[in-house]
């Protein structure tokens, strides 16, 4: 097989890349190691910066979006006890969020594609980057019990943090940073109301709690748990307990409760490897890059280095600059570390650590500050709503 761009990887960054490359004429073919239905059953997050809407607009792929997501124009911190309602869309010039799950995304990319008759393989086995400093790079993989070569000019790691395509970097060549957060989020994700119309950030002695939803009749809440939880520990009536004795009365008051749909503990971390691109190999998303929860930027970040990518391969192609993709990671990383410091920031802020006093005192200091200024919310918004991309010239 031959192709321009392989692309490794069928989440919604890997199908986002090959919808916009394959709207420009620049061939690509996706492979996946799970089934698409093990693809779509994972839950994930559900807030879209509005450069991630744009891009999704300039991929033709907003049809349900437009009709299913909901548009939140401003988020809610409450810090023991006081509440402040950061209005993104005033403090920002008119930029807002977008709620639409990451599952539905990837269903929609998912359609796009097949109806575009571009390639996608599942259910993939033994992928292997070859030669990917040589002009001549290839991906290697089984196909019911067949063994293939992808031939192609580049390779778009998509993959993940557990995938291939890092694994293929020599570890001379690649450096790694990384924070590891001393407590999980169990999340719940039931059919019921959301507790309001926009999310709710809370922090609280007995720790940390989001409130959020995937539309307006399937709710998402979190808590704040110690690493040595146990899922199975949590019936849902502790879950909703513990929610409840993180929130103000009034806002308590209001919380639907009912069966979970899923349930799960993740862990939270921040990671970053540097350089991103490998010869001919760029690294995208999650195999970049892990940023905590706690901002909304796990996804949005990858949509950033699809961006970035996507809009370099037209250069390279379109105007045979190819000298031009050296920029990918320079580019990348600098929007990558500022979305890792507004993730830092929100998580350890709004956590609770076990911190000496005068930490703890920072600490206290921090929260008080993030609501109580105009230009701290001010902050706050343009960087939940997310940065400007950097324009490829």
């Amino acid at each position: 097989m031959k192709t321009q761009v392989a692309i490794i990887g069928a989440g919604p960054s890997g199908l986002l890349l090959g919808q916009l490359l394959h709207k420009q004429g620049i061939d690509n073919v996706i492979i996946e190691a799970r089934t698409p239905e093990y693809v779509l059953g994972r839950i994930r997050a559900g807030v879209l910066e509005h450069g991630f809407v744009d891009l999704m607009r300039e991929a033709g792929v907003t049809e349900n979006m437009d009709r299913e997501g909901h548009i939140h124009e401003g988020i809610s911190l409450i810090i023991n006890g006081r509440r402040e309602r950061i209005d993104l869309k005033k403090l920002t010039g008119g930029d807002t969020v977008m709620i639409y799950g990451q599952t539905e995304v990837t269903r929609d990319l998912m359609a796009a594609r097949k109806a575009c008759g571009a390639p996608s393989i599942y259910g993939v086995a033994n992928v292997a980057l070859q030669d990917i400093y040589s002009d001549h790079p290839s991906v290697t993989f089984e196909k019911d019990g067949e063994q293939i070569v992808l031939e192609c000019d580049y390779i778009a790691g998509c993959d993940g943090f557990h995938g291939p395509s890092r694994q293929a970097v020599p570890k001379d060549a690649i450096r790694e940073f990384e924070r590891i957060y001393p407590f999980g989020w169990l999340g719940l994700l039931s059919d019921t109301h959301p507790i309001e119309d926009e999310l709710i950030y809370v922090s609280h002695e007995r720790g940390f709690a989001l409130c959020s939803m995937r539309s307006p009749t399937r709710s998402r809440y979190y808590v704040q748990v110690d690493q040595t939880e146990h899922v199975q520990d949590w019936s849902d009536d502790r879950f909703w307990s513990e929610l409840s004795a993180r929130l103000p009365e009034d806002v308590a008051a209001k919380l639907e409760t009912g069966p979970s749909i899923e349930k799960s503990i993740a862990p939270l971390r921040s990671f970053v490897a540097e350089p991103m691109k490998f010869g001919h190999l760029f690294l995208v998303g999650d195999a970049a890059h892990i940023v905590p929860p706690t901002g909304a930027k796990g996804l949005n970040l990858a949509a950033s280095d699809v961006y970035t990518l996507y809009n370099l391969m037209r250069k390279a192609y379109q105007e045979q600059r190819p000298e031009m993709l050296d920029l990918y990671s320079e580019i990348s990383l600098r929007r990558v570390w500022k979305a890792e410091r507004f993730s830092w920031w929100m998580t350890s802020t709004l956590h609770n650590f076990n911190h000496d006093p005068f930490s703890q005192r920072i600490q206290d200091a921090e929260r008080s500050y993030c609501i109580s200024t105009p230009a701290a919310r001010a902050g706050i918004a343009e960087n939940y709503v997310g940065l400007p991309y950097e324009k490829i010239e």
